[in-house]
């Protein structure tokens, strides 16, 4: 066993990764798009028997080497993997598994959080993590007998999202407004939430909600181990709505409003599991036709507000934003979330 050693493996080693690749591929995983930290473990041939990742909070794409299986090797790489996220300041780390390797990572000090059958195990090292956030949210409970909810990224905050929260709001007594606080958008989570909170002002039944680590975005939502993509998104948003049945229950959140979109696969999929699964735990679920802006008569998207601002068309911007977000990057503030906009190659994500 001492012959066996960690290291971290960096974005120019190619003989390395391409080994841990190799290595994925034989164990039947593919390796994850959002990764930011990656080891492996070596023999004494300098052959990779072990690897796993890390991206944000989570652990990711763990392996080890069927040759090499019951010597104890992945404790060795996920205590790694710990012991680097807790230096840098990380210590509430999640992960996705499959649903055999659940009681693997429950020996390891994890704890699970959903299990969808024959897709996924979401898990946590904290034993009471998502109960403190569901008792947590519960302090904010009011009374009402319509209470409805969404969940919203706002990246950045439209005109559309704007007339689905009043929208919401009108035919309801209470609005649970959650707003996804991962930040791995193009612009920053305390941005969204000011223009969201800026735009949504002058309704007075909004009970403002962060997501924390429990909802995701489909952007960062690990796909290392599903099949393909639509098996992705569908254990992504099964997921979803077994976290958010938590979340309903903890609220007596009776109705849960969507936007509808006919130019995306991702929320189409969404869309049609939710209309399935909420009826099915007492929640209806309301989908709503998205709002046009006029001189195009196209539904607005945050990715069409994106686009004008990497152009620099705020004409068009004018149309598709209400004025607490034009106003906003209009302003010296926005300026660097504006050079991040117009960094990026491709601003228009589905």
């Amino acid at each position: 066993m001492s012959e066996y050693t960690i290291s971290k493996i960096y974005q120019n080693d190619k003989r390395n990764l391409k080994l841990i690749d190799e290595l994925l591929l034989q164990e039947g995983i593919r390796k994850d798009a959002n990764l930011d930290y990656t080891c492996a473990m070596f023999d004494s041939d300098m052959n990779v028997i072990a690897t796993g990742s890390c991206f944000g909070n989570t652990l990711r794409c763990l392996a080890v080497s069927n040759k090499h299986q019951g010597e104890g090797l992945m404790n060795q790489i996920v205590s790694h993997l710990v012991e680097y996220q807790f230096s840098r300041g990380i210590t509430h780390l999640f992960l996705y598994t499959k649903n055999v390797s659940a009681k693997f990572f429950k020996d390891l000090g994890f704890f699970e959080i959903v299990n969808i059958e024959n897709q996924v195990v979401f898990m946590e090292n904290k034993r009471t993590g998502f109960n403190d956030y569901l008792e947590n949210l519960a302090k904010n409970n009011r009374a009402g007998e319509k209470k409805a909810a969404l969940v919203m990224n706002c990246n950045p905050f439209t005109l559309g999202h704007q007339y689905l929260i009043e929208k919401a709001a009108s035919e309801n007594d209470i609005l649970h407004l959650f707003i996804v606080s991962e930040d791995s958008s193009l612009v920053p989570f305390a941005v969204r939430k000011k223009l969201v909170m800026e735009g949504t002002a002058h309704l007075k039944n909004i009970c403002y909600h962060e997501t924390g680590p429990y909802i995701i975005s489909s952007a960062t939502f690990p796909s290392y181990f599903q099949k393909d993509e639509i098996a992705v998104i569908e254990s992504h948003a099964n997921l979803d709505v077994n976290i958010f049945v938590k979340i309903a229950k903890t609220l007596n959140i009776n109705r849960r409003y969507v936007g509808e979109e006919p130019n995306s696969l991702v929320t189409n999929i969404y869309n049609q599991i939710m209309q399935k699964k909420l009826p099915e735990n007492g929640i209806e679920c309301i989908v709503i036709p998205r709002k046009k802006y006029e001189s195009a008569n196209k539904v607005i998207s945050a990715s069409t507000v994106r686009q004008a601002i990497k152009d620099g068309n705020f004409e068009i911007l004018r149309e598709l934003v209400p004025k607490t977000t034009l106003d906003f990057f209009l302003s010296e503030e926005a300026k660097p979330v504006i050079a991040r906009i117009r960094g990026e190659v491709n601003v228009i994500h589905y």
